[in-house]
């Protein structure tokens, strides 16, 4: 399956070029995209009786002119509502708007909504730049309001396809029909709040003219065949030995936590320096991790020397003491994740950190960039890995993954997992998987996907609300088990 995702650039290209070499019209591909869009529309609403479709002005109005018109065919009652300027019209559209009018469809400038079964939004396309604005913000805000199923033809009316950014105001669709490449936007940012259910239609256009990119789609199944096997004769040693540093008082469940997903992600042997009064905790709760209280050198160093990675940050805190461990670690020489107040101790004084997986959520990745105000989350990925090297791991809805020439993007997560501690056990997972040989950006990969398709099993099972970080690492256990 071709999972790379593209741009709307890419996007145009791809279609010219199916046009010129294989003569598939424009107006070919909105035929097959509105046949596309109603097979999908009836397959989930089957009983359609009465459909409203807002068209603006460009191709995506077209698609929608022909929905309109083979809906009316099919005997359901179909209002098109024109919020674009017909002036503005390619003959493409033109020619689809008159299809339209020799059906039984009503064409109309009237932009309110009645007792209709179903929205469809044919407003805005891939190609707008712009924040929205005067017509088309009223009446976006009017769908928004409407307790009415929404099916966007392409992408939601508003949003970026090459960000996942929202223009000023947006569609939030039920379904999103998308056509001839898989949209960057769509699975990170807020397209995954936006976008609904996500159904991908090719149109008959060959994939040989879909040229792979630099960034694609992460499955589960494919990450799953990363995890390197184990001999039969293997020693705990043969799968490394995760020292987990940090926990300063009050903050002690954030080590357990990562610790204990070291271990069950398949590390051999899992350390933790920490605050003495967090050391018993840890041993009562899982006495397999061996918990020490560090205070000096002279007890910290000797587990440096045995642990073959390190995850440095949970819980870590900002003390005297949390420096004074942010500043051993990171000058070891060891390989590992770096987390939480480690990644705001790098934004104080940045250093290269080719053999460590940077995990920031955005806010920690803008200090990371000396309080950069982007909000795109393809460029602060790849400026952050450009500026500290190793693996950078964007987390958010639709994390982003590079190691500065991929991007991988996982489809996977809910909202519920913006809880506390889901940060502590993705740190865990991952360094879990660095310690059983596998490469910074194979595990970063790995350990994400596992982390959100694990979030999702819970949800799906006992609901978003109320799901803890320490639910998923039962689960993350099977899958890779």
């Amino acid at each position: 399956m071709n999972n790379y995702l593209y741009t709307a650039e890419q996007q145009k290209n791809i279609e010219e070029k199916s046009n010129k070499e294989l003569g598939i019209s424009d107006l070919t591909l909105m035929r097959r995209a509105a046949e596309a869009v109603i097979e999908e529309a009836l397959s989930r609403w089957s009983k359609l009786r009465k459909v409203v479709v807002y068209c603006g002005s460009g191709k995506n109005a077209g698609d929608g002119f022909i929905v309109a018109g083979l809906l009316a065919n099919r005997g359901i009652a179909v209002k098109v509502v024109l919020v674009g300027e017909t002036k503005k019209f390619g003959l493409e559209a033109i020619a689809a708007m008159r299809f339209c009018e020799h059906t039984d469809a009503e064409i109309s400038t009237d932009c309110n909504i009645g007792n209709e079964d179903l929205i469809v939004d044919a407003i805005l396309g891939t190609g707008i730049g712009r924040i929205i604005s005067g017509t088309y913000l009223k009446v976006i805000e009017t769908i928004n309001k409407a307790q009415i199923p929404v099916l966007a033809i392409d992408v939601p009316s508003g949003l970026s396809v090459d960000d996942g950014m929202i223009l000023g105001a947006a569609i939030r669709a039920d379904l999103t029909v998308t056509f001839v490449v898989k949209k960057k936007g769509l699975y990170t940012g807020k397209g995954t709040s936006i976008a609904g259910e996500v159904v991908f239609k090719d149109l008959g256009i060959p994939s040989q003219l879909r040229h792979p990119t630099n960034t694609r789609l992460l499955q589960l199944d494919e990450c799953l065949l990363e995890i390197p096997g184990r001999d039969r004769d293997a020693h705990k040693t043969a799968f490394g030995h995760v020292l987990v540093v940090g926990g300063d008082y009050g903050m002690g469940g954030a080590v357990i936590m990562a610790a204990e997903a070291a271990f069950r992600s398949g590390a051999g042997l899992v350390s933790v320096a920490t605050r003495d009064q967090h050391a018993l905790a840890l041993l009562l709760r899982q006495p397999e991790i061996m918990a020490k209280g560090v205070s000096d050198d002279t007890e910290l160093d000797p587990l440096i020397e045995r642990a073959t990675h390190v995850v440095l940050g949970p819980g870590l805190g900002k003390s005297e003491w949390s420096r004074w461990l942010y500043t051993k670690l990171i000058s070891a020489g060891k390989s590992g994740v770096l987390d939480a107040d480690a990644l705001n101790m790098l934004a104080e004084s940045p250093k290269d950190c080719s053999d460590w997986v940077l995990t920031p959520h955005v806010g920690e990745a803008r200090r990371l960039l000396n309080g950069d105000k982007d909000s795109n989350r393809f460029s602060i990925l790849s400026r952050m890995q450009k500026k500290f090297g190793g693996v950078s791991v964007l987390k958010g809805a639709g994390t982003l993954i590079t190691d500065g020439k991929t991007i991988t993007v996982c489809p996977y997560g809910n909202p519920g997992m913006a809880v506390a501690g889901m940060g502590d056990v993705l740190s865990g997972f991952l360094c879990g998987l660095l310690a059983q040989g596998m490469p910074l950006f194979k595990a970063a990969q790995t350990g994400v996907v596992l982390h959100a398709y694990a979030g999702d099993e819970v949800a799906s099972k006992t609901g978003e609300r109320g799901l803890m970080a320490t639910d998923l690492i039962p689960v993350v256990r099977k899958l890779i088990r």
